[in-house]
């Protein structure tokens, strides 16, 4: 069974930062996209930021210079380092992966960790 785990989510000040980390288990044949996505209270889940298995990255416009998004392919492990964080970066965040498993490809998401910036 596939399962994406998330932490290092909690509660920061604002200009304060977080690493968020999202590591993939189970029987997994290969990993292409992955990225991390957001939920704040009464809005849509929104993009964060995705990386290729190449490493190619492409981050939403309100997070640009201030996150960075990473993997270790080795650990089947995503990074999300958020610095200079705000309030407005509330949310719970969620990472993704389009992986292939024992059932074929598909789109698999974890949990959801809290990120909660104070003013």
């Amino acid at each position: 069974q596939v399962q994406l785990v998330e932490s290092g989510g909690g509660l920061v000040q604002a200009g304060g930062s977080l690493r968020l980390s999202c590591q993939v288990s189970g029987s997994i044949f290969g990993i292409n996209a992955m990225g991390w996505y957001r939920q704040a209270p009464g809005k849509q889940r929104e993009l964060v930021a995705t990386i290729t298995s190449g490493g190619s990255t492409n981050y939403a416009d309100s997070v640009k210079g201030r996150f960075t998004i990473s993997r270790d392919n080795a650990k089947r492990t995503v990074y999300l380092q958020m610095n200079s964080l705000k309030p407005e970066d509330t949310a719970v965040y969620y990472c993704n992966a389009d992986l292939r498993s024992t059932t074929g490809w598909g789109s698999y998401w974890g949990q959801g960790t809290q990120v909660t910036v104070s003013s």
